[in-house]
């Protein structure tokens, strides 16, 4: 099949059809509502409803584990009951946890459970969305895509946090109703979406196949070790950043990652698309650990500069992982994106546990600039023995000369577009 004709990105995005276009306007709202309530639950928890800060931990690592890890379950029900009915589903579960939390002012035990029924709605929503978002869609487009819905995602994670700031604590009550009205409204939206044209469920006699099933055992590891590097900076930047210098000029850090994500990841992806796999993770996990070592410099300029390149290596790494993985997978595109995810989940819960042990020895011993010198040193120490899964993921056939497993003639990814 011939490639089909190179497209400038607005010209690709141009094309977006209306469920589309709702689709990606849902994935800036969905992350509005969320981190308007999320990023505070700590603070909530503890201050509001009286919880220990230990008991406050376990309850958000879980939820964090429940809403990485829990998408390969939603890949799953993608599968098999679609993608529009799993979306619609995993907005309910999330409506229902917000309406949990509002009604947890008045009875605060609920308010555990309204958490991670939260969560698990995320889960189940992540995976269905990306796919409809790319369902039919030629190999040349879906970077653009993706990288659309990925910036669409940080734009609402940015702002949600600076409109909740001031009411999370003072007025939560009507913070949770209105975070739940929107919620209701962007589930009514999803019910009016379009089945997709050409969706093919597997037959209900059929046995089901695994979970992971068909895992690309390469771009499911390399994105393990990708969010397992990424998450030091995420869990451990804040308490490092507030120290040096303060919590407003840590906020001005994340600002500056978000917006990162959102310009550069949709500009760069036809790149990104087009980079040899090798060639991608060895520019990715050299941007991490360029970041990694300039954090530990410790000043201003160094967390700004240290962020930047951190962002700018994760933001190859996690496009192209999932693009790869699209691309040696025979499974759908939910299972694929619910497979990565639960990658994304080992990883982050990984860091909490290695890197908490390692930033807490750095703390005790009065300087924790040596942490990221070592995070630093694992990205650098840890993607060659990827190399060792070379060759171990099955792969659609290739056309004659193709050593990189690139489309067949008849299918951009081996398979169906859009499965």
């Amino acid at each position: 099949m011939a490639e089909p004709p190179r497209e400038g990105l607005r010209a690709t995005l141009a094309a977006l059809s209306g469920p589309l276009r709702f689709l990606l306007l849902s994935s800036f709202l969905i992350p509005l509502g969320s981190f308007m309530v999320l990023p505070f639950m700590s603070v909530f928890l503890h201050e509001r409803l009286g919880m220990g800060l230990g008991a406050v931990g376990l309850v958000l690592a879980a939820a964090s584990l429940v809403q990485f890890s829990g998408g390969i379950v939603g890949g799953a029900l993608a599968e098999r009951i679609g993608l529009r009915r799993t979306m619609l589903c995993a907005l309910v579960v999330r409506t229902a946890g917000f309406v949990g939390l509002l009604l947890a002012l008045r009875w605060p035990p609920l308010a555990v459970a309204a958490l991670i029924l939260t969560c698990c709605g995320a889960a189940l929503y992540l995976p269905a969305n990306k796919a409809y978002l790319v369902h039919g869609v030629d190999e040349e487009r879906r970077p653009a895509y993706l990288s659309a819905g990925n910036a669409a995602l940080n734009a609402g994670m940015a702002v949600g946090p600076l409109i909740a700031g001031p009411f999370v604590l003072s007025s939560p009550g009507w913070l949770f109703l209105a975070v739940t009205a929107l919620f209701v409204a962007v589930t009514a939206g999803h019910a009016r979406l379009p089945t997709p044209q050409g969706e093919r469920l597997p037959a209900t006699e059929s046995a089901p196949r695994g979970l992971l099933s068909g895992l690309p055992i390469l771009p499911f590891a390399a994105c393990a070790v990708s969010f397992y590097l990424y998450f030091h900076f995420q869990h451990y930047l804040a308490v490092y950043a507030v120290e040096r210098a303060s919590s407003e000029f840590y906020s001005l850090v994340l600002l500056l990652c978000f917006a990162l994500v959102i310009v550069v990841q949709p500009l760069a992806s036809g790149l990104i698309r087009s980079m040899p796999y090798a060639l991608a993770l060895a520019v990715g996990f050299a941007g991490l650990a360029a970041g990694l070592a300039v954090l530990a410099i410790g000043t201003r300029p160094a967390l700004l500069a240290g962020g930047a390149l951190i962002t700018l290596g994760d933001i190859v790494l996690f496009l192209k992982n999932d693009l790869e993985a699209l691309r040696r997978s025979d499974r759908s595109d939910a299972v694929v994106f619910g497979q990565q995810r639960l990658a994304a989940g080992l990883g982050a819960c990984a860091s909490g546990v290695l890197g908490g042990q390692l930033y807490g020895l750095g703390e005790r011993a009065g300087d924790t600039g040596w942490f990221w010198l070592l995070a630093a040193a694992q990205c650098l120490l840890l993607p060659p023995l990827l190399l060792a899964l070379r060759g171990r993921t099955p792969r659609p056939p290739t056309q004659p000369g193709d050593t990189e497993g690139a489309s067949t003639s008849h299918d951009a990814h081996g398979r169906i577009p859009g499965r």
